[in-house]
């Protein structure tokens, strides 16, 4: 389990713990967090689970690979640093902390 800090475009703060295997997306899907829409349902067939990671996590996090980065294109106002797809980015103990804010809207 980790714990995860969303934070809504508004600032509302959400920490929940999600188990290791899932993903951040899943973890937001399963705990009802807002601005997390997921339309691929984590095929990472859009960029609709965009969000900025913190960045004391952003060199933590793995790398992302070519069909990430090519979905970010499609992302609201990508960050070239701090963007990344939340179905992208697999849960371990290791992301116990990580904090991610969701992006003004999901396009």
């Amino acid at each position: 389990m980790a714990k995860i800090t969303y934070i809504e475009h508004n600032g509302t703060k959400h920490e929940v713990e999600v188990a290791s295997g899932l993903t951040v997306m899943e973890g937001a899907r399963d705990n009802n967090i807002p601005g997390i829409e997921a339309d691929c349902g984590g095929a990472c067939a859009c960029s609709t689970c965009h969000v900025y990671v913190d960045k004391a996590w952003t060199e933590k996090l793995p790398a992302m690979d070519a069909m990430e980065e090519d979905m970010l294109d499609f992302a609201y106002e990508p960050d070239p640093e701090r963007s990344r797809l939340t179905c992208q980015i697999k849960v371990s103990d290791d992301l116990d902390g990580l904090v991610v804010q969701m992006p003004e809207k999901q396009i």
